[in-house]
């Protein structure tokens, strides 16, 4: 059966970008699912066609239970989104901004009012709930914004690029909110480009580029594919570090022996990728100082999602592409949903 939301074959072109190329996704419901990839790679598009506001050329999509092309307004009274910019009205205070959405979803006035006191203390906004957001911080809008999508406690929420820009307090303090309304039932599609984000809160991720999903798989599933663990030592003499190459060789993945650590002369830093977790690490401590080498540092290092990506796409996450090309062109066939 379908999750909470689901999508199969989705193809969304503008003029000669092709910004989404046949993708699948599937949530199940109460879950996040981090949609991970580099600029222009789709994420944005997804999230446009899966929230009706634009229309796939072909494929299929169902959220909430709701074939999103048949009914796209029962969907929409279904999900809340929270996009990359705080679609918040600056010249009102935050409490007429959140009043003013539950008035647009037919709340009465005084449910509106009374959601939206409920809000404002859930999102630490109480004290400033009287003051115009022009006259917000960047993670105040931030959480406004959020407030906002939650005005009808929709089953599910889609967030592309919640926390884009927010000091670390600010994308805490978001963190924190979203694993409040995951743990409440909540489905989450979550579009990012910050990595630790994803490992901190997807349930599975999916790795977009070109329009196209190229991994899929929990965090520590995707981490296992790309290598497996590294021991780094930094030794303390650089005299030493032939010995300890020796040594760290011993526990290679290449071939037990056969394989040999790398070395940077310059920070006395050797790395030997292994097998066997904090178990080796111990025994390696122990053949070191056996050896009389003595070192400044060692840890056992697993792999990130940032390594992830690096191996899926060859780049890093936050790295501008060419492909910002599809972003251009939607903008340009939807001037209404074009980023500012």
């Amino acid at each position: 059966m379908p999750g909470a939301i689901y999508a199969e074959g989705l193809v969304k072109t503008f003029g000669d970008v092709k910004a989404l190329d046949g993708v699948d996704l599937d949530v199940p419901e109460g879950t996040v699912l981090g949609l991970l990839g580099p600029n222009g790679a789709g994420k944005t598009t997804a999230v446009r066609c899966l929230t009706t506001l634009l229309t796939p050329d072909s494929g299929k999509a169902v959220v909430a239970g709701i074939d999103v092309l048949k009914h796209p307004n029962e969907v929409r009274r279904s999900i809340g989104l929270s996009g990359q910019f705080a679609a918040v009205d600056e010249y009102l205070t935050g409490r007429e901004n959140l009043q003013m959405v539950g008035q647009l979803y037919q709340l009465s006035k005084k449910d509106a009012k009374r959601r939206a006191g409920e809000l404002l203390d859930r999102f630490h906004l109480a004290d400033a709930a009287d003051r115009p957001s022009k006259t917000y911080s960047g993670g105040m809008r931030r959480r406004l914004d959020l407030a906002a999508a939650l005005v009808v406690s929709p089953p599910v929420m889609f967030m592309d690029e919640p926390t884009t820009g927010l000091d670390p307090y600010n994308r805490q303090q978001l963190w924190d909110v979203i694993q409040e309304l995951v743990a409440g039932g909540t489905t989450l599609l979550l579009t990012t480009q910050y990595l630790e984000e994803a490992d901190h809160l997807a349930h599975d991720i999916c790795v977009v580029d070109h329009g196209r999903v190229i991994a899929r798989g929990t965090a520590d599933q995707l981490k296992a594919q790309t290598g497996g663990e590294r021991v780094e030592v930094v030794v303390h003499e650089r005299e030493h570090i032939d010995t300890a190459r020796a040594v760290l060789s011993k526990y290679s993945l290449a071939g037990f022996g056969k394989g040999e650590a790398t070395v940077d002369q310059h920070t006395r830093k050797l790395t030997v990728p292994v097998t066997g977790g904090a178990k080796l690490l111990a025994e390696v401590i122990r053949d070191l100082d056996a050896r009389g080498i003595e070192i400044d540092d060692i840890g056992l290092r697993r792999p990130t999602l940032d390594d992830v990506f690096i191996s899926l796409t060859g780049h890093v996450a936050e790295e501008p592409e060419a492909s910002d090309a599809a972003e251009a062109a939607e903008a340009a066939e939807d001037p209404k949903g074009a980023k500012k």
